[in-house]
């Protein structure tokens, strides 16, 4: 009865999709609740993914002891470095699972240590799985927040972006929850301006030639190995191309800071696509798929549309 009475509480309306957030202050607060909810999925026979830091992985098999082999293990840390690619990774559980009566998952995207940039990139992906899955299968998807390591403004967005706020054996539904078209609504939030010294060119037919003279020469000076300027020059040729379809000319800017290179890119038109770059499996038409692109092969992507152009900033981290 228990469970009957927490899914009815925490579902997106019109939909089979779950999103709760799990609200801990210590280590067993955290096993009291990720081990409740993964021993009921088990107990249904039904699958469940896991994804947290390497450390809790251990931390969760050691006491779930052979249940653990059925659960589906993920480093968070390492997919969801740049959270863009987290909710690919639920569809991809979703297509490779899809047909069971649910599906379960825990994802801990927000975590102590993150940068500024990669926290607001974070909070936004919690806000659009509401609007990825709002209409999609039955999924329940957990996500871990410690209230002891991270700041009240982070646990407030917890809030926002979850229906439902779980903690210890009680969950209730979050008042701040701002809904499903919020999620959906304009990703205009301003960027930061660049700490130091920029360097530009045009965006144009003749650009690929220059961006990567500009873009190896920067990422030498950075730090970055041979791939990582390789794979940052693609990423941002390809979400170049992707930006470039709304017409005009576009404009490059780079800088470096503290062992790190941004690469911005600026292109007159706005995006109204909120998932853009996160679709699963990517456009085979090519809609997006630069910035799919870029995803893959960036240590972050910000991605925001204003009322006259449309910015993508991308990160790479030596």
């Amino acid at each position: 009865m228990a469970l009957s009475r927490h899914m009815s509480t925490s579902k997106i309306a019109g939909s089979g999709f779950v999103h709760e957030a799990l609200l801990y202050a210590d280590e067993r607060e955290f096993l009291a609740g990720t081990l409740s909810f993964i021993r009921g999925a088990l107990a249904r026979a039904e699958p469940i993914l896991v994804a947290v830091a390497a450390a809790k992985i251990q931390l969760l098999s050691a006491r779930l002891g052979r249940e653990a082999e059925s659960v589906s293990w993920i480093d968070m840390a390492g997919i969801g470095q740049n959270p863009a690619r987290i909710i690919p990774l639920w569809r991809r559980f979703v297509a490779d699972h899809g047909g069971r009566n649910r599906l379960w998952g825990i994802g801990e995207p927000v975590w102590a240590g993150r940068s500024s940039a990669e926290l607001v990139e974070a909070e936004r992906h919690e806000a659009l799985l509401n609007v990825a899955f709002a209409e999609g299968p039955a999924l329940s998807i957990l996500c871990p927040y410690d209230t002891g390591a991270l700041e009240p403004a982070v646990i407030h967005e917890a809030h926002c972006n979850h229906p439902v706020i779980r903690r210890g054996a009680g969950d209730a539904p979050s008042a701040e929850y701002r809904g499903v078209e919020a999620g959906r609504g304009p990703f205009d939030q301003p960027l930061p301006e660049p700490p130091g010294e920029v360097h530009a060119l045009a965006m144009d037919g003749s650009s690929p030639a220059n961006v990567r003279k500009l873009v190896g020469q920067e990422a030498a000076e950075a730090g970055l190995h041979s791939a990582q300027a390789d794979d940052l020059t693609l990423a941002v040729i390809a979400a170049g191309s992707t930006l470039a379809n709304g017409g005009g000319a576009g404009t490059l800017t780079v800088w470096r800071a503290a062992q790190a290179l941004t690469c911005e890119i600026r292109y007159p038109g706005r995006l109204e696509d909120p998932l853009a770059g996160r679709e699963w499996p990517p456009s085979e038409a090519g809609r997006n798929r630069g910035l799919w692109v870029a995803n893959q092969l960036c240590d972050l992507v910000q991605l925001r549309s204003f009322r006259t152009e449309t910015v993508a900033r991308l990160h790479m981290v030596a």
